[in-house]
Order: structure tokens, then sequence, then C-alpha cells
């Protein structure tokens, strides 16, 4: 077995792909959603002041370079005052974290949140999971995206999700039309009712998003979408995959580990809202 994935690169690809959705969007949906990305301190940082969910306004790729201190939490905090967000979310890898970080949270505000599982697979440990014998077949047919069902896609899989706000689809629609995505869908017959992205970067492939529409759950969907993605990965000369789930027990995370992705770590999420005596 070969070691586990970086910290590093872990992290970084999740960045990556993260700012390329958000801060890559169209500049009329950028300007609609009050969206505005910025490099700093190794990382990156992306405000979405008009998010409707409070979702999209993330930092993170931090601590790996230059060390995660008070000054730099404070100017991503400066940057999100500036852009006037109601909310963002600091999510950083455990080991990078500052032996004062709880007097660094204490001084810019920041609250725990949200806990998620980090992890990796080696992406021809994948491919031969998904062939072993006895393995239950998918009744959903997953096929890559073609060019005339990228707005349907993005509709479904951002629907399964509970977002509906047709910025954010195109947002979502432009980031699949980009070389270093890969997209597939779910069918059931011919309706399209889930799909799933991953973002290639520097050999190493961020599975982005995956989901099914309520009514074709439970249909072997998810995990025919991290196959189709990981031999996607394979194709692109790509050695590992990176995921994360929500922590606890939930299918997400049944579904990677039973296909041979580690835990790599746990991650807690920092919020940050604007104080008034900032």
């Amino acid at each position: 077995m070969a070691a586990d994935l970086p910290p590093a690169i872990a992290e970084l690809s999740e960045a990556e792909a993260h700012f390329d959705v958000v801060a890559g969007a169209p500049e009329e949906v950028r300007a609609a959603l009050g969206i505005a990305g910025v490099r700093v301190g190794g990382g990156v940082a992306v405000s979405m002041r008009r998010d409707p969910i409070g979702f999209w306004s993330r930092a993170l790729g931090f601590g790996f370079g230059t060390p995660v201190t008070a000054e730099l939490v404070e100017e991503v905090c400066e940057f999100y005052r500036a852009q006037q967000s109601p909310i963002a979310t600091l999510q950083l890898a455990p080991s990078v974290l500052p032996e004062d970080w709880p007097e660094i949270c204490a001084k810019a505000g920041l609250t725990a949140g949200p806990t998620w599982v980090k992890l990796a697979a080696e992406t021809d440990v994948v491919v031969r999971r998904a062939a072993e014998p006895g393995r239950p077949p998918a009744r959903l047919r997953v096929a890559p995206v073609e060019p005339e069902q990228v707005d349907a896609w993005a509709a479904v899989l951002l629907g399964a999700f509970g977002m509906v706000d047709g910025n954010i689809v195109e947002m979502a629609a432009s980031a699949a039309r980009r070389p270093a995505w890969r997209t597939f869908a779910a069918w059931d017959g011919t309706e399209l009712v889930g799909g799933g992205s991953m973002h290639v970067h520097q050999g190493t492939a961020k599975l982005f998003s995956a989901g099914t529409l309520p009514h074709a759950q439970g249909r072997g969907g998810q995990s025919a979408l991290i196959v189709a993605r990981a031999r996607a990965a394979q194709a692109a000369g790509c050695e590992w995959l990176v995921a994360e789930t929500p922590s606890g027990h939930n299918s997400s995370l049944s579904n990677v580990l039973r296909l041979g992705f580690r835990v790599l770590y746990e991650r807690q999420d920092w919020i940050w809202r604007p104080t008034t005596d900032k």
C-alpha cells in the first residue's frame, strides 16, 4: 500500500477546485451574486455576497509554505469584511493549526462549525475495486455529460442539494465547460436524475460534487458516479483521488470507503461572521 497523500496536496486540490468554480464564473454571474476571489497566504478565499444558502464563501488551502498566523487570518477576515460577506467558512487541515489557534479564533470571532472527513485513494485501487466480482451493478446508467446536456446536468445536480438559483446553476455549468473538469450524469431511462463532477489539478483529481434526485436514490448511482470519475482520472494520468464527506455515519462516507478511499483526517469548519466592532 502506498503512503497516504500529503495534506498539502489534499487541501490544495480542493482549494483550486473551489476557486475555479466560484471565482471563475462568468462576469454577469459574478456581478449578480457578488462574487470575488483572492489568493492569499498560499491559499484562496472566495466570497459570494448574495449566496442564497450561505455555502460558497470559503477560505482554504492555508498552512503549506506560509504558516497560519493571526495576521494571515486577519487578512482573510478583512477580505470578507470588504466584500460585505454575511458569512464565510475557513477550512484548515488540523496539522497546520498553530498552538495559539484558540486565541486567534477569539480575536477574529471564529466559531466552530461542522466537521468533515478528508479522504484520498489511489486511482488504480478504486478502478480495481469497482471491477471485483460480486459487486452489485448500479440500476442507473452513468455517462459523460455531452455539451448540449450541461445546463440540464447542472440544474439536476444542484437541485439534488436544494440549490435552484439560476445564477448558481450557470456558475456550475460554466465550470463544467472548462478543460480541467470532468462531468458525469446519472440516467433513469431517458430521465437525467443525478450527476457528479471532478477537477483535475497537477496530477490529482478532486471529486467536487455528486448528487441524485430523491426519487432516484438507493439505486447505486453515487457509487457509479465515483467509479466513472475514477476511470476518467486514470485516463487523465491522475494517481490520486481526493474527496470529503460529512463526519459521522452517512452513505457518502460508506460509498467511498467501500471503493478503497482511506481517511486522512477530520477537519473542523471555522465560521466567520461580521461584527459591529471591526
